[in-house]
């Protein structure tokens, strides 16, 4: 069980990083979504440990400000670069001045935050011009996890969190802001980031403890009891061979994730 008092990643921040890195698809496609300009002024929204601010820096350019509600993240951001401003705050409540920003990203993020409404609009007030980029998965993606039929009510929760297309949409449109197009985004098989679905080709990636405890829908949501029958069957099915028959069954064309670029009106 978690605390629900502590911030998300302070509970599964130890080791975070030895499992989850920048990987250099997803960054560039962000920073082509976000137009970075290499003397403008960026903000990584709920930046973790700083993974992908301190890519998109050192690699396209760009002053950052990394902010995460998790004291234990920030601290290991500070210690990878010295060169970003690194903040512990809520997301909800910026201590940043507005209209700073000329871009502002979210990665795998949004389903923490308990009001949309509050952190959108505060990302909307430090906006100067320029993007919001937002990389998720939406509700309806994650019912085609395989992931769905060896860790069924973990899924579930994880799903219930996971705000819809439509609430982003509505949540960004009172912010003032509007969704200018939306990208889908299919796994790859040499992805190095190691989030929810990132083993969709390599299902034994989750048998590794250390890699489900980098994963909020493990470490935070499942039941011990459901994680050892579901690493049980996967590992009988990945040796039998059934797990290529479950993979084709939840197999389908809507992507694994989406970026959703918005802008303000």
């Amino acid at each position: 069980m978690s605390d629900s008092n502590m911030p998300v990643y302070d509970q599964i921040g130890k080791g975070y990083d030895s499992t989850r890195k920048a990987d250099p698809y997803l960054a560039d496609r962000i920073a082509l979504h976000l137009q970075i300009g290499r003397a403008a002024e960026y903000l990584d929204l709920a930046c973790g440990t700083g993974n992908y601010t301190i890519n998109l820096q050192e690699k396209h350019g760009g002053n950052w400000t990394g902010v995460d509600s998790s004291s234990r993240m920030i601290t290991a951001a500070q210690e990878k670069s010295a060169s970003i401003d690194w903040l512990v705050a809520d997301c909800s409540s910026l201590p940043l001045t507005s209209n700073r920003f000329r871009g502002v990203i979210c990665t795998l993020a949004i389903h923490h935050f308990v009001s949309l409404n509050l952190v959108f609009s505060e990302v909307s007030r430090t906006l100067n011009s320029g993007r919001f980029v937002i990389l998720t998965a939406t509700p309806e993606q994650m019912r085609h996890y395989w992931l769905c039929e060896y860790f069924p009510q973990a899924l579930l929760d994880s799903i219930r969190q996971m705000p819809t297309l439509d609430a982003v949409s509505t949540a960004l449109n009172q912010a003032g802001m509007d969704v200018l197009y939306t990208e889908p985004y299919d796994i790859q098989e040499d992805l190095q980031d190691f989030f929810l679905y990132s083993g969709k080709y390599k299902p034994a990636m989750y048998l590794d403890p250390n890699v489900r405890a980098g994963i909020s829908t493990f470490a935070l949501l499942a039941n011990r009891a459901e994680v050892e029958q579901g690493c049980e069957q996967l590992l009988a099915d990945i040796e039998n061979g059934r797990i290529a028959q479950i993979q084709s069954a939840y197999a389908h064309n809507d992507g694994d994730y989406l970026f959703v670029v918005a802008g303000k009106v």
